[in-house]
């Protein structure tokens, strides 16, 4: 097998996440395949380049070496292929607007608000989990902005150059639940209320579970924990199945609640990052008064910040 550029991203990929579950979900592909591809990768090169442990993926030493190669090559061609985009975007007439995004209820009156107030731009979304892999497109010229979180006590890497703006310094983070479970019939949730149940989160956010765990922890709690996405965690919340970690603009369904944590243990910061200022305030209006009425469009978060007016 001669070994290719994507081969380098994938050795790239599986350094910076520490994980081949994550570096698979970053790149695109089954956790099996790039498993084989590595394994490929090492009888091509003679050697183990990552230690497989419990914990995650570490470099061998014959690791580290393949990756000081592998990565000004991968840098290269990633300028290479963006050079070569922009060149190509200076000869169209239609502009380019590339908005990268984690998941957000404030995205389509986002992209409504910009698709009036720039009618002639051509807008492209692209969606991911990690909020450090769309920090990297955005600094190495794949995506013009993104809007990411950042949770609480997990600082994102925010590469070298990049300007941010804060949308929200702290969100606090609420909890969907059957609607039939016994602590939904009170407003506010004590996380002891939910010691018997499973949880669920999704490990590939950025953040996610090291923020649930942190606080889980320190309220005295070990409970059971499924793995998987928000989209299935949903239909098992719905069933009764697990509770899960819900954006507070989450709306409640006939068969969900939302409800907020008692002393709001765990918060994300809102925020919005890109290559100049002037793409930020090309954006962030917009992006700001969709995040506001996505609010006014949620009860309980609504509740929420109606009770903090009034204690301020």
């Amino acid at each position: 097998m001669e070994l290719e550029v994507r081969h380098l991203r994938a050795l790239c990929a599986i350094a910076d996440t520490g994980s081949l579950h994550k570096a698979a979900r970053q790149l695109g592909m089954s956790q099996p395949s790039l498993t084989t591809q590595l394994r490929r990768i090492e009888v091509e090169i003679g050697g183990q380049l990552f230690h497989r442990e419990r914990t995650g993926c570490r470099p061998t030493p014959l690791g580290r070496v393949a990756l000081s190669r592998a990565r000004p090559l991968v840098s290269e061609m990633r300028a290479l292929i963006n050079e070569t985009k922009a060149a190509a975007a200076r000869t169209s007439e239609v502009p380019q607007l590339r908005i990268g995004s984690t998941a957000s209820r404030a995205i389509p009156g986002w992209l409504r608000r910009l698709r009036l107030r720039l009618p002639g731009t051509e807008t492209s979304l692209q969606m991911d989990v990690s909020a450090n892999a769309l920090l990297r497109m955005v600094a190495g010229g794949q995506l013009d902005v993104a809007f990411v979180h950042e949770v609480e006590g997990s600082p994102l890497r925010m590469p070298e150059g990049l300007r941010r703006r804060v949308l929200v310094e702290r969100e606090p983070q609420f909890v969907f639940l059957s609607a039939d479970h016994p602590a939904a019939a009170q407003p506010v949730v004590h996380l002891t209320d939910l010691a018997a149940d499973r949880w669920m989160v999704d490990p590939t956010v950025d953040g996610e579970w090291d923020g649930l765990l942190r606080v889980l922890r320190a309220a005295g709690l070990n409970p059971r924990v499924l793995h998987g996405d928000y989209l299935t965690a949903s239909s098992l919340v719905a069933t009764g199945e697990v509770v899960t970690v819900c954006q507070p603009t989450s709306r409640a369904r006939p068969d969900m609640a939302v409800r907020p944590l008692h002393g709001d243990p765990l918060g994300v910061r809102l925020l919005v990052a890109a290559r100049t200022e002037g793409e930020l305030d090309a954006v962030y209006g917009e992006l700001e008064a969709a995040y506001w009425e996505a609010a006014r469009q949620a009860p309980a978060y609504g509740e929420w910040l109606a009770g903090r007016a009034t204690a301020a």
